[in-house]
């Protein structure tokens, strides 16, 4: 990195808060400065550049174009440092961890774990955010996403929690003249599938079946998926772990199962996290051990 070439942080401060306020009073009064001190900040930073930040007409100011694209890259930078001191001096001590995941792993793994959780930390206070979309963990947003894939999200960090392989599952009472003995079996079955996703087609494409179309599909939230293959209303794809006390207890049958890669991650953005978000990482780790 080039440090010689960048302008001194007084002077990029001093343009970032002009930037925002638009004023150079507001600017001065932000940064406990005088107006006039702003004023020389501004003059020192184009000097330092080579060219002008700022269109003078009489006493009125706007930004050139350069200005507004050296605007928006300090508002993003200033703003992800601000963010980061807060979390390393324990300003954003007192915001709850927010967790997202999809519904399904909420409801079948994550909830009935969590008491656990909390008995250990309870001054930690919890958001879960179960939801079929990608939320990305950011600062000051979702602190963590439980994922399933291959730990290959851009621009984040991924550890992989666990391996977890697909099943297609259906409870017995839909299988009493006997199991499937191929995927071409299941396309006049119901299915289920959760809302956001395409498991059914997908697996069956994988399977090399294509152009069929599935005779009944319902499309319900995760943790409705799972109640409704118990209640033998069709069957699902959804990865073993998220049913592994419903196989044990013979509720619901394995017909076809996936050796994969791929599994649950803990994805969090890049930096230092909260103690909040470390204690819970640590206990996640120690629930799969166990």
């Amino acid at each position: 990195m080039n440090w010689s070439a960048l302008p001194p942080l007084s002077a990029l401060r001093a343009f970032a808060a002009y930037a925002e306020s638009g004023s150079v009073e507001q600017a001065g009064a932000a940064l406990n400065v005088t107006h006039a001190a702003i004023s020389q900040q501004l003059r020192a930073l184009e000097t330092h550049l080579g060219f002008s930040l700022l269109k003078r007409s009489g006493r009125s100011l706007s930004l050139t174009p350069e200005g507004e694209t050296l605007a928006r890259a300090l508002q993003a930078d200033f703003s992800h440092i601000i963010q980061t001191v807060e979390t390393l001096t324990g300003a954003d001590a007192g915001r709850p961890l927010h967790i997202a995941c999809t519904p399904s792993f909420a409801a079948n793994w994550l909830m009935p774990r969590l008491a656990r959780f909390r008995a250990i930390h309870s001054e930690v206070e919890l958001i879960i955010n179960p939801s079929p979309g990608l939320t990305d963990p950011s600062p000051g947003g979702v602190d963590l996403a439980l994922r399933y894939g291959t730990g290959t999200w851009k621009g984040l960090q991924s550890e992989l929690l666990m391996r977890a392989p697909l099943v297609v599952v259906g409870a017995p009472e839909l299988f009493k003249n006997g199991l499937p003995k191929t995927p071409q079996d299941l396309l006049k079955t119901p299915w289920l599938q959760e809302l956001g996703h395409n498991e059914a087609s997908r697996w069956l494409e994988t399977r090399g079946i294509v152009g069929h179309r599935l005779s009944s599909l319902t499309h319900v939230p995760g943790n409705l998926m799972i109640d409704g293959a118990r209640n033998a209303q069709g069957v699902a794809v959804t990865t073993k772990i998220s049913v592994a006390e419903d196989l044990a207890s013979g509720r619901l049958l394995a017909l076809f199962e996936d050796e994969s890669e791929a599994g649950y991650h803990i994805v969090t953005a890049p930096g230092v996290g909260r103690p909040p978000l470390h204690a819970f990482i640590k206990w996640l780790r120690r629930e799969v051990r166990e």
